[in-house]
């Protein structure tokens, strides 16, 4: 009688203990959330159409929270060829809560003349009490890649009204992809696709960022890419430019003479929606959660249906099947060691989006 009165009294002692050990990974996994967030995969879809692509991250100071401008591919719709990429808006989502959560916003109304035109990959910056917008517009919409693209330049004071200063005045029918960076000496650069070239990356320089001496040579030559991105990390000037295998990476000292350097994102993940490659994006360098380290992330979009980033076979009426057709914004972390820029998409970070005005 005594040895069940014992067993039950050590099988009740077990659950107890269970229960407390229980209650303590619980507590110390909620600590770790607090200490430690791994960013979505994806991080996120568009709900109207389901083609997000090219994205750019601005800070909005009026509401205090993050954006992110893309390329609203209409991916949903059932279109002849590549129509699906025209007649696209530039979608509008934002966060409050450190890019953990997105949530769609709308789209932003650019429209300089009557009908249905396309915008392309928009690059956003602050600049003197303005935000400035330069984005790639085509008059109307097409079935098949065409249309004369040139960079239209919009002012704002809150990011939703927006004000068509003009086109850049550029040598050339077929521009895109345009990507900023300020110079230590206050001057801008300006880098972009020129599809009349070769699809190589060519640069201007402004004093304002509305007028423009157009350089004559590229910036970036060789085989056809684009999405060209600049941004200033460790110490160094970094571009990454997408050739639709992955991203290639170049550093430089002074933002002209450029050094070659491996690629990133070239290679499938094992994240949901992580592949086959990454694609143009972004890339917003900031500092840790305790504002101490400097951290680069960098934004960009898959095609997970496809197997290979430019792939896709049209069905018996020229239509290319939705799942080769959506698309998903991604973020990795950028890290610099000896020399190279590296990019492990597979390997856990801290994602965290901190409020830039209250690192200054």
């Amino acid at each position: 009688m005594s040895i069940v009165k014992k067993s039950k009294f050590d099988i009740g002692r077990t659950i107890l203990m269970f229960s407390l050990l229980s209650l303590m990974v619980l507590l110390g996994n909620a600590q770790g959330i607090e200490s430690f967030t791994r960013a979505p995969s994806p991080l996120y879809r568009d709900p109207m159409y389901d083609g997000a692509a090219d994205p750019a991250l601005i800070w909005n100071r009026e509401e205090s929270g993050w954006w992110m401008l893309y390329t609203a591919r209409r991916a949903n719709q059932e279109v002849p060829d590549v129509a699906y990429c025209y007649g696209c808006d530039i979608g509008v989502a934002s966060s409050k809560d450190n890019g953990k959560t997105w949530v769609y916003r709308g789209t932003l109304n650019l429209n300089i003349e009557p009908g249905r035109n396309t915008f392309w990959a928009p690059d956003v910056l602050y600049y003197q009490g303005k935000y400035h917008l330069f984005v790639a517009y085509i008059q109307g919409a097409y079935s098949h890649w065409g249309g004369e693209k040139r960079l239209a330049h919009y002012t704002s004071t809150d990011l939703w009204d927006w004000r068509f200063y003009g086109f850049i005045q550029i040598d050339s029918p077929s521009v895109i992809d345009a990507t900023l960076c300020q110079m230590p000496d206050g001057k801008w650069r300006i880098w972009y696709k020129d599809e009349s070239r070769g699809s190589v990356t060519m640069t201007a320089e402004s004093e304002d960022l509305f007028s423009w001496e157009i350089e004559k040579n590229p910036a970036i030559g060789g085989a056809g890419h684009e999405g060209p991105k600049v941004f200033r990390f460790q110490d160094s000037y970094w571009m990454l430019t997408d050739e639709w295998h992955g991203m290639r990476v170049y550093r430089s000292k002074d933002c002209k003479t450029w050094e070659k350097q491996g690629l990133i994102l070239d290679g499938p993940s094992k994240r949901a929606d992580d592949t086959p490659s990454g694609a143009h994006g972004d890339v917003l360098v900031t500092k840790d959660r305790e504002g101490k380290v400097e951290k680069a992330y960098v934004f960009y979009f898959t095609h997970p249906g496809r197997e290979k980033h430019t792939a896709g076979k049209l069905d018996q009426n020229g239509v290319l099947p939705y799942a080769q057709r959506r698309s998903s914004i991604q973020v990795a972390e950028l890290k610099f060691a000896d020399g190279k820029l590296t990019c492990n998409r597979e390997e856990d970070f801290d994602f965290f989006l901190p409020n830039p005005e209250a690192l200054k």
